[in-house]
């Protein structure tokens, strides 16, 4: 919660520090406009309407400021009941369709589904800069597949563990595209707050709270 904290006090001195420069330059103005008064030419007294004027903008002005506390207050707020949202996750196994899986200690899993039967089905393993680094051949037959993959390149040189995502293109007997999904499911072992918003460290992977479709015990 370090990083909760953190912007709460941001916020806060940044709206304190607002107040006081409008309150001295508030005491400034009233200063200046008593030394007017005192001198002013009695034959030319000073515009009433001007000096209302500034008045009403000073007022407007603090009630902004007012108002961005206030709001600044709500999404403070907001937050931390999102960071402890996210921490309800630890321990839990999610789901997730996006096609990422996590490579941990040389073992990473997905499931695949065929919307119908295909004559090829061609599994990619892209690592996180989106470079291919396995292809296969995969089932052909309507329904969900299981598929595990070592973390070794199509060369045999085993890759370092990290984020890697599964693609499954599959073509009829017409020659027309199959409908295909990818998913991974994996433990929730840690929560990640430094960021702007919370994420799910799953193995090596840390993922968006977004992407997680299902939360199972």
């Amino acid at each position: 919660m370090t990083s909760v904290t953190s912007a709460t006090s941001t916020t806060a001195s940044t709206t304190s520090t607002a107040q006081q420069t409008l309150s001295g330059n508030f005491q400034t103005f009233l200063t200046l406009l008593t030394t007017q008064l005192k001198n002013q030419d009695p034959m030319s007294p000073m515009d009433s309407n001007e000096f209302t004027q500034q008045l009403v903008m000073y007022s407007q002005v603090e009630q902004q400021i007012d108002t961005n506390s206030k709001l600044d207050s709500l999404i403070s707020l907001g937050t931390t009941q999102t960071n402890s949202y996210a921490m309800s996750y630890l321990g839990k196994s999610v789901v997730l369709t996006d096609g990422t899986a996590s490579l941990s200690s040389g073992t990473a899993n997905w499931t695949y589904g065929l919307d119908s039967a295909a004559s090829t089905t061609t599994l990619t393993v892209t690592d996180s800069s989106g470079k291919s680094v396995y292809t296969t051949t995969g089932e052909t037959t309507a329904g969900t597949h299981s598929f595990a993959w070592d973390g070794k390149d199509n060369n045999g040189n085993q890759l370092a563990d990290g984020t890697y995502t599964l693609a499954v293109a599959s073509t009829a007997k017409d020659g027309s595209t199959v409908t295909t999904s990818v998913a991974s499911k994996g433990t929730v072992s840690g929560i990640d707050l430094s960021g702007t918003s919370p994420q799910l460290v799953i193995g090596t992977t840390e993922i968006p709270l977004s992407s997680a479709a299902l939360v199972t015990n």
